[in-house]
């Protein structure tokens, strides 16, 4: 079928301030380890209230380093979701840790706090839960299991700069937070991420790991420890500089945004679930607008709905599949569908709508018609 519309399922907003950023750095000699790298870092710690800012080339490499910081290896265990990027989840593999799954909350679609404690073992050594879709996780009663049991909390706040819970930022939360910024985020510096933490003693091995393995003061062939390059060149760091700036118009934009799909959908219930509302004092950031076509409906019907929104130019994506039923996982640890009942249940009846700062209204207008239009002719548990 021709597509009928061109409206992508996401895009980053960049304009010329970020433009003339870039082309400044590239004019210099410096295009990485100088002076927009600490600036950068200074304005991500600035606008998240925390003491320590890292930059890093992805939230997967700021999550990998903020395992190793904490001492998490051989044989110690993660408590984490299974309905997250798969990113949260192959951090502890990478060294040789095991990442133990616990399922969600059917509402907030973030790690059920109830169903910790039964998880925890003596080889637990960490909590790190997912800021999912950007709806802080709930962090106070997470905080309280870890002090309980003397766990770390690695808080995965990669979709949710912006967010917070009762005026304290996401990320902040934990030990450590990790954020992400790939052109679908709230902010993007292109590929890059960025560590939070108000410990001295995990910034500076992060600030040494990103970097080869150097502390601060060697020369750069001395490496006092194992390194990576993870390090975040001044070109991101640039762009990551002016999108900063404009943080507060990026975020009341992906608002309005949600706004207009709120509004518009409610029209449709209860055929369609809505994202959920915050609890008290919790303040949202926009990543994405996932909605939920409600039981009954299949997953061949919620992908059979994609292929027709796809199929007349609308951008959408089934969001997220089950981490523990890839390949990998599956394979690795033997799990099978029906281990995280509600994760499952979700994941068959989420999909991602259009979403991205520059959409328009019209545009959220002719995504909802559409997506009205296929409910109409297909029933819950009928034939696409």
């Amino acid at each position: 079928m021709t597509a009928a519309y061109s409206i992508p399922l996401s895009g980053p907003d960049v304009t010329q301030r970020e433009i003339d950023a870039v082309l400044a750095v590239l004019a210099t000699p410096q295009l990485s380890l100088g002076p927009r790298l600490p600036e950068f870092e200074k304005r991500i710690a600035a606008f998240t209230g925390a003491k320590h800012a890292l930059a890093v080339n992805s939230g997967t490499s700021g999550l990998h380093l903020c395992i190793r910081a904490l001492g998490i290896a051989d044989g110690d265990e993660v408590i984490t979701t299974p309905f997250s990027f798969i990113a949260s989840a192959n951090c502890a593999l990478f060294e040789r840790a095991k990442p133990v799954f616990v399922d969600i909350d059917p509402v907030t679609l973030n790690i059920d706090p109830a169903k910790i404690e039964t998880a925890i073992t003596p080889r637990t050594k960490a909590i790190l839960p997912v800021d999912v879709f950007g709806l802080p996780a709930d962090m106070k009663r997470i905080c309280a299991i870890a002090e309980k049991h003397g766990l770390a909390v690695i808080e995965d706040s990669c979709e949710a700069l912006g967010a917070s819970i009762d005026g304290r930022q996401a990320g902040r939360w934990g030990d450590c937070g990790v954020f992400g910024f790939y052109p679908n985020k709230q902010m993007t510096t292109g590929e890059g991420g960025a560590i939070i933490t108000d410990r001295d003693d995990i910034a500076a091995l992060c600030a040494s790991m990103r970097n080869q393995g150097r502390d601060d003061g060697m020369g750069w062939l001395a490496h006092a420890r194992l390194g990576y390059n993870y390090r975040l060149s001044d070109i991101n760091c640039a762009l990551g500089i002016a999108q900063l700036e404009r943080m507060d118009g990026i975020l009341a934009a992906r608002a309005q945004v949600a706004a207009w799909y709120a509004a518009e959908l409610a029209a449709l219930a209860p055929h369609v679930i809505r994202p959920p509302e915050p609890p008290a004092g919790v303040v949202r950031s926009w990543f994405v607008y996932v909605i939920q076509l409600p039981g009954g409906y299949t997953a061949e019907q919620r992908n059979a709905l994609i292929t027709h929104l796809r199929g007349r130019g609308i951008g959408c994506s089934h969001y997220f599949p089950c981490i523990h039923l890839q390949p990998l996982y599956a394979k690795s640890f033997g799990y099978a569908r029906g281990d995280f009942p509600v994760t499952e249940g979700i994941s068959d009846r989420t999909m991602a709508l259009p979403f991205f700062n520059r959409l328009t209204q019209p545009q959220v207008n002719t995504v909802v018609r559409e997506l009205a239009a296929w409910l109409a002719a297909n029933t819950p548990g009928g034939r696409a």
